[in-house]
């Protein structure tokens, strides 16, 4: 049984910044009372020309540099995403056909915004079992496709872009050394997109009843995104064999500052060993954990030997978290 580590991250953003005083020409809201709530300033959005796959491809390509293998040598491509180019095929084929892995197998995983730590955990037992040797996992998301800008609980939150891991063996004692998924359906309701799908196909009326856009019950999402931040990521920690005090650095999902503060607080980690990159990037769904650990590996704020912890959650309701040495 292999152990499996992150050989390589990636990631890519739209050009286009949309600002909170931009939004305040668009929808009832402002500067302050965005950022004092969410921690949000800035996010990036896709231009109407650019998909889902765009981006994770970017992503993938500069995954592959950094470890420097090519993209024949994949074994498999997962993508996470709610915002698929389309409802078929999978954003990951068109992803394997854009690098040219002619070697992958590839689907698509839907966690919503924990689905790049589904990911990992799916994509981390091909290889620790020997079936595979390298797999691509993908977090990607044109959020700004599914958001209602008439809503501005909703559409001041969320932002577009990828980010990507490639999983090899590992020959060292680094690696993922935990993890944790799971899911509470009852709580699906709170932070849906009602239609679109075969309870509700696409018709002038879901059209013109706004239901393909996101809905939220915000209150009953913090309160559960409180909850499970914290006990995933002790859950993690504990099942690895270590303390709290063993943890050098935090990766969460870029949901909310507050969220984000609590997190940190329950892991006694000071912000400075926090990866924060939502007051640019804002909520970027399955595409936030990724994106924010490519920053921190590439500006060297993780180091070897480091105790990492990544934890998420979203819609479901799901959550996950993984303890990697880095």
């Amino acid at each position: 049984m292999e152990n499996v580590k992150i050989i390589g991250t990636g990631r890519s953003l739209p050009e286009k910044i949309m600002t909170n005083f931009d939004l305040e020409k668009i929808v009832d809201t402002n500067d302050e009372w965005i950022r004092t709530r969410t921690g949000i300033s800035e996010r990036r959005i896709a231009l109407e020309s650019e998909a889902t796959s765009d981006f994770a491809t970017k992503a993938a390509i500069k995954a592959l540099e950094m470890a420097n293998i090519k993209a024949e040598d994949l074994d498999l491509i997962i993508v996470a995403t709610i915002t698929p180019d389309m409802g078929f095929p999978a954003t990951a084929c068109i992803v394997q056909d854009n690098i040219g892995a002619l070697n992958a197998a590839a689907f698509d995983l839907e966690a919503a915004c924990s689905g790049f730590l589904y990911g990992v955990t799916v994509g981390k037992q091909f290889i620790k079992t020997g079936v595979y040797k390298y797999v691509l996992v993908i977090g990607a998301e044109t959020m700004s496709k599914i958001l209602d800008f008439e809503d501005r609980n909703t559409c001041v939150l969320f932002g577009d872009g990828a980010g990507a891991a490639i999983l090899g063996v590992s020959d060292d004692d680094s690696g993922i050394k935990s993890f944790e998924i799971g899911a509470d359906g009852s709580g699906g309701k709170y932070l849906d997109l009602p239609a679109g799908g075969s309870r509700k196909p696409a018709s002038v009326d879901t059209v013109t009843s706004r239901e393909h856009y996101v809905r939220m019950e915000g209150n009953e999402v913090f309160k559960f995104a409180v909850r499970k931040m914290g006990s995933a990521s002790l859950n993690v920690i504990k099942k690895a064999g270590l303390e709290i005090s063993d943890i050098d650095f935090l990766v969460p999902h870029q949901a909310n500052i507050r969220i984000i503060n609590s997190a940190a607080k329950k892991l006694k980690l000071p912000l400075n060993k926090v990866e924060i990159n939502l007051d640019k990037y804002g909520n970027t769904s399955a595409a936030s954990i990724p994106m924010a650990l490519d920053q921190a590996v590439r500006e060297n704020k993780i180091k070897k030997g480091d105790n990492v912890v990544l934890v998420g959650f979203g819609g479901g309701l799901t959550w996950g978290a993984c303890m990697i040495k880095w």
